[in-house]
């Protein structure tokens, strides 16, 4: 008579615990040690999971990333979709670069500061009804900035599609993190920064094309468009993976939560390392369109295939970082990146000031955009993967100063080249600083030695 199974290394279940049915269908049940072991045909030898979605299938963690990284570039395409359209809303409304700049600089400001209330929010009473409230304000708001007949109004109109577009990124994050955890979790993390990382670069090459098709105002339809099929989707397909039992409720609770994430020197070293890397990166942005249209004389199409090609750059460095953070950890790998993005910057002021012309500037602009994407997973992972019982609260500040901060710095370029207009030396110069201080956070506050290798 053969042996009955062994079950001695199985962790115990407590009676009065009850089985819960996944988000992708199955039945689990939580275990003593806190791993979950999903129910087959015999429970005993069933695997036990760490992270509930670890019992996902390969075709639904697919149709996540697609949806969750299309929730993610909501925010992304709100902000940069009308870059090229910088120069003919300066001719429309009879102003200045540095005033259309501040339409940019109050949707990022409004980015931030609607993802510090979503992302507490979101651990409150979950991740959906957040997400789907603020993503309807989007749609209105977008509608309001296609009519707007005035740069206030406009102005206005912006900082309510930021706050919109806030739940998008913080919320997807969040999701992740309910669901994986370790070096599977940098997988998904890099597949979102891979597209928080191009659709900053990609959004402009569309908003070139639609300035071929309509007037600057039409964006901003094609934006309210964007926000309808996301509401959509997330009504039909994003499950809650917050379950009631896990979320923290209370007034106490909030001013916990952030307690705790701010009181981590790690986390509070790779904030500053992602907001000034985004800060580089929105200098870029805010600063290209004057700099390339104007003074080198791209048309529209042309500006945005300079985008295109940068956008490779991002591609490349988000998808190798991914495998070098698991081999060796994310704080290594920000170690060489925060020091290319320095290089980077300060090779454009050299050959600025060369006078080696547009080449001079594309090609060490294309090595900083490269070390943005070896930069941006691995900010997300060292702040998420010691947060999993915050992860919105995590997700929301990190956001939020990336943001935040990227729309208080990137209109530094208007301002000192007011006079003379936005050269490559200018916009450089504040890319470089930007590097120099994410450098000196990683070395002096992270302290990449005192940080431990990703659990599997």
């Amino acid at each position: 008579m053969p042996d009955a199974p062994r079950t001695d290394s199985v962790p115990t279940i407590p009676a009065h615990t009850a089985p819960e049915r996944t988000a992708t269908g199955s039945i689990r049940i939580p275990a003593a040690t806190g791993a979950i072991r999903t129910l087959g045909s015999n429970p005993i030898t069933a695997p036990i999971m760490l992270h509930p979605g670890d019992s996902i299938s390969n075709g639904r963690r697919a149709l996540y990333i697609i949806l969750l990284g299309a929730l993610t570039a909501l925010g992304p395409f709100t902000i940069d979709l009308y870059l090229p359209a910088f120069p003919v809303l300066e001719e429309d409304f009879q102003t200045t670069a540095a005033a259309i700049q501040l339409t940019l600089t109050g949707t990022m400001i409004g980015f931030a500061v609607g993802q510090l209330l979503v992302g507490p929010l979101s651990d409150k009473i979950g991740r959906r009804l957040p997400l789907i409230i603020v993503t309807a304000l989007h749609v209105l708001a977008s509608l309001a900035a296609a009519f707007a007949p005035t740069l206030e109004l406009l102005s206005a109109s912006r900082v309510l599609m930021g706050m919109g577009a806030a739940a998008g990124g913080v919320v997807a994050m969040a999701i992740v993190r309910d669901l994986f955890g370790g070096r599977r979790l940098v997988v998904m993390l890099s597949r979102l920064a891979l597209v928080s990382g191009v659709a900053p670069v990609v959004a402009p090459l569309i908003g070139s094309w639609l300035l071929t098709l309509m007037p600057w105002r039409g964006i901003f339809g094609v934006l309210a468009a964007y926000g309808v099929v996301m509401l959509i989707s997330t009504l039909i397909f994003i499950p809650e993976t917050l379950p009631a039992a896990r979320r923290q409720g209370g007034g106490a609770t909030v001013l916990q939560r952030y307690r705790s994430v701010l009181s981590d020197r790690v986390f509070l070293g790779v904030l500053v390392i992602g907001g000034m890397t985004f800060s580089g990166l929105f200098s870029y942005l805010s600063a290209s369109p004057f700099l390339f249209q104007q003074t080198h004389g791209l048309d529209p199409q042309q500006y945005g295939l300079l985008f295109a090609v940068n956008s490779l750059g991002v591609v490349v460095g988000v998808q190798t970082a991914s495998r070098l953070a698991a081999r060796f950890g994310p704080q290594w790998v920000l170690a060489y990146s925060t020091s290319v993005l320095l290089l980077a910057g300060t090779a454009i002021i050299v050959t600025d000031q060369l006078g080696l012309g547009l080449w001079g500037t594309v090609i060490p602009l294309f090595v900083f955009m490269t070390a943005c994407g070896f930069t941006f997973p691995n900010v997300q992972v060292l702040a998420l993967d010691r947060h999993g019982k915050a992860a919105g609260t995590a997700a929301s500040i990190l956001g939020a100063t990336n943001f935040g901060v990227a729309g208080l710095i990137s209109p530094v370029v208007g301002w000192v080249s007011h006079d003379a207009g936005i050269t490559a030396t200018t916009m450089a110069a504040v890319m470089a600083g930007c590097a120099a201080i994410g450098i000196l956070a990683l070395w002096f506050v992270v302290r990449p030695r005192t940080v431990g290798l990703l659990t599997p």
